[in-house]
């Protein structure tokens, strides 16, 4: 069966292509070396390929950037007078992409939290008395903070949301650390408002790591979205939910009284989320955001937890105001958080997304994204020259000047009475409750996410390879689309240009470059056995390279990596055609901020490289000496990642060989309990939104049947322990013999030694199943 699927696949293309470029002489059949390849134009760049591969895929990101802005505004205007359900369904988009997807539980009273040592209530104050407070959101989750209650019965409630980096007792004046005026929710508990402060996760990295593994300096809001963003969950919505079921407790109050108005005031990282609970939630009147309003464009300069899949495309903060209509926003334009990066590095806590600033936003761009708005729902008001304290006189009166009740005036003049010292203890306690309770939440997400993917992938029909085939396309178009992010098919011309590098004994070397997109190229170096005959078509081999790797390192013959074993050169030697690409994951955080700028547009890393390989495939398959029905991929590292992304969504990929890099790679990224976890490390790149409902590396070695797959593990491998591959991999064989009955196509190799290519079962397996029976290999150090 499988014969037939690869056999049927050649395109019959001539070798008199390769006439006055790359000459076959029929007397000896000897290939003779010219400067380039066939239909090529000379290679004349002299720069660093890998770096300027890196710099056009960024002017790419940014030009999109402004192309999605425009195309954002115009869908926004065309929805002027929208009906009720495209509202609705873009609100849902919304949900789902900041993770408040969880149900939550009845809120029917706020519990007051209280010990024998310690009374819930802190203070009681002219007008009201503060207390303790929490509150069930999802079970084992709970919102904590303050609970501000007047003396006499209030119709106008607030949800006060301060900054990240500010406690609860801070804007209730019960903490110093802000001016009197910045004390947002002290004045509107003194104007007879009912409010309610949440403590919000904050930017420190004192729990953030793996204890006894490994701590980072990540910011505590870095570290679970990290661990979130994978569980299609988000620190974002985890924190809007809190401020909902608080929303929840006012309107279930309201049910039993008469109704009031319902509120809520922001700042900084609160002003993010009070602008995102208002365009989720239609029972918010009004809400007031304050020194965070602006163009998201830059969002990838932002702190790597406000960075969310697909927003740029539907959502930017302009665009949250049509979901939020016919309420009313406040936009206050106020001095924001000054926050100049993570936590410092120490010899001990290493890993956080470097840079990642805020500071205030100009009063300018305040009012051009006021303006893109275009709606008479929205008031601007502005703090001083726009870098005043938040909570000025005419955001709150903004707020509730127009309700029964009346603010005092100044607000900010009137004495305090005496504060009882704010137990530290008890907040720094809080703080830690709030950060576990959202580490083992996600956790657990984690751990039932099996479950998820089996629902996921119910409706496939493995009955036959032909019925998985046709079936499984959707499964393969959402993981593309949905995970990875689909750019359109490249449009631009190949254009291709190489050069002659190697002249070895058994081969030519090439250096090719194809464009891609516009300022999107593809490189890398082709191996070209000399001993090709006129008409042959051999098989390739792309052999890919890992992290910070280079084509050279797989292919220079004069170079011997002990990661790489020379294999792409072994493999040529054997006759093989090969072919190392230059893939753009190298230049440390020049390439990782590829995926800050893409994911707001619904895009990442792989959305390139795939790209990249669409065009590579299309240029090889039309070379006259290339069986365009024998292409496997095999990769180590981060090229084994490529091969768990690439081949299985590529159906010019022959075979896949993934080295290095197999394992339960879901919990590998995620977990929070052991050595083998991405969690703790520098390399933010590797999350991808929602993966772990979708697939994890079983379901996409899957997808590559009826193509043969296999993993090549090195016992000594650090990435992951033996007994997730095996038990991973086990999901596959079983897929292979049980349901598409072709045992020989999934196979796994076991050999003493690390993170490295082996070569040995690998090699056995592209000669049965890219059918090139001649080998000639010799094994590394025994030429």
């Amino acid at each position: 069966m499988m014969d037939a699927y690869l056999g049927k696949r050649s395109l019959g293309f001539l070798t008199a292509r390769l006439a006055g470029v790359v000459l076959l002489l029929p007397s000896t059949s000897v290939l003779v070396a010219q400067a380039r390849l066939p239909d090529t134009k000379p290679l004349l760049e002299n720069g660093d390929l890998a770096v300027l591969m890196v710099d056009g895929i960024h002017r790419f990101l940014d030009h999109e950037t402004e192309v999605v802005r425009t195309q954002r505004q115009r869908f926004w205007d065309v929805q002027k007078g929208r009906r009720a359900d495209l509202v609705a369904a873009s609100r849902e988009r919304f949900r789902k992409l900041i993770g408040a997807v969880d149900h939550r539980l009845p809120v029917k009273a706020l519990e007051l939290v209280a010990t024998t040592a310690s009374s819930a209530q802190i203070t009681a104050r002219p007008g009201y008395k503060v207390f303790r407070a929490r509150w069930p959101v999802f079970e084992g989750v709970h919102g904590e903070g303050l609970l501000l209650e007047p003396s006499r019965r209030a119709t106008v409630r607030i949800v006060a949301i301060p900054d990240a980096d500010q406690s609860p007792e801070m804007v209730a004046g019960l903490a110093p650390g802000l001016d009197r005026a910045a004390q947002f929710a002290r004045r509107l508990a003194e104007a007879g408002c009912e409010v309610v402060v949440l403590a919000l996760i904050d930017r420190r990295d004192t729990w953030s790591g793996i204890p006894g593994v490994r701590m980072t300096n990540q910011p505590h809001r870095e570290f679970i979205y990290r661990m979130a963003f994978d569980a299609g969950r988000h620190i974002i919505g985890y924190e809007v939910q809190k401020i909902l079921a608080v929303v929840d407790w006012f309107k279930y109050r309201e049910s039993q009284t008469e109704q009031g108005i319902v509120g809520t005031f922001g700042y900084g990282e609160g002003g993010l989320l009070a602008l995102y609970a208002a365009a989720l939630d239609g029972r918010i009147d009004r809400t007031v955001v304050s020194g965070y309003f602006r163009s998201r464009d830059g969002l990838w300069k932002e702190p790597i937890y406000r960075d969310v899949w697909r927003l740029l495309k539907e959502h930017g903060d302009a665009e949250l105001v049509f979901l939020i209509e016919p309420n009313r926003l406040i936009v206050e334009a106020s001095a924001g958080p000054r926050v100049s990066g993570p936590p410092p590095e120490t010899q001990t806590r290493k890993g956080a997304t470097p840079n990642g600033r805020l500071q205030t936003p100009e009063l300018s761009a305040v009012k051009r994204e006021v303006e893109l708005a275009r709606s008479d729902r929205v008031t601007l008001v502005v703090s001083g020259d726009g870098s005043g304290p938040p909570g000025s006189q005419a955001a709150l009166e903004a707020l509730v000047g127009d309700t029964a009740h009346r603010l005092p005036f100044p607000l900010v003049s009137s004495p305090l009475p005496a504060t009882p010292e704010v137990d530290q203890t008890f907040v720094a306690t809080r703080s830690k409750r709030q950060f576990d309770e959202l580490v083992n939440f996600t956790q657990k997400l984690l751990r039932q996410s099996t479950k998820r993917r089996e629902e996921f992938w119910s409706k496939v029909d493995t009955s036959t390879p032909e019925r998985w085939r046709e079936t499984s396309n959707r499964y393969r178009d959402t993981i593309w689309s949905e995970v990875i992010g689909r750019l359109p098919a490249p449009n631009q011309l190949a254009n291709a240009r190489s050069r002659l590098i190697f002249d070895a004994p058994k081969f030519f070397g090439y250096e090719v470059v194809l464009d891609v997109w516009p300022d999107v190229f593809t490189s890398g170096i082709l191996l070209l056995p000399k001993d090709l005959k006129a008409g042959e078509r051999r098989p390739v081999v792309v052999c890919q390279h890992g992290l910070e790797g280079r084509p050279r390192d797989v292919a220079d013959p004069s170079l011997d990596d002990p990661l790489y074993q020379r294999y792409a050169v072994r493999l040529a030697e054997e006759g093989f055609v090969t072919f190392a690409p230059q893939n753009p994951y190298i230049g440390k955080d020049r390439f990782r901020l590829i995926q800050r700028k893409a994911h707001p547009l619904k895009l990442s890393l792989f959305s390139f490289i795939l790209g990249q390989h669409q065009r590579l495939l299309e240029w090889l398959a039309a070379l006259p000496f290339v069986d365009p029905a024998r292409i496997g991929f095999y990769g180590l590292s981060y090229g084994g990642k490529t091969a768990m992304r690439l081949p299985p969504l590529l159906d010019q990929y022959a075979l896949s060989i993934c080295s290095g890099d197999f394992a339960d790679w879901v919990w590998n990224i995620t977990n929070a309990d052991t050595g083998y976890s991405y969690l703790p490390t520098e390399e933010y790149e590797v999350v991808e939104f929602n993966l772990a409902n979708i697939a994890n590396y079983a379901e996409l070695g899957m997808l590559m049947a009826p193509r043969p797959f296999m993993v090549e593990r090195g016992h000594h491998d650090g990435g992951a322990p033996d007994e997730w591959v095996a038990h991973e991999f086990a999901k596959v064989r079983n897929f292979y013999v049980t349901r598409m009955k072709l045992p020989g196509h999934a196979t796994i190799e076991f050999f003493n030694g690390g993170h490295t290519i082996n070569g040995k079962e690998a090699f056995e397996f592209l000669r049965r199943h890219l059918h090139w029976p001649r080998a000639l290999a010799t094994q590394p150090g025994s030429q």
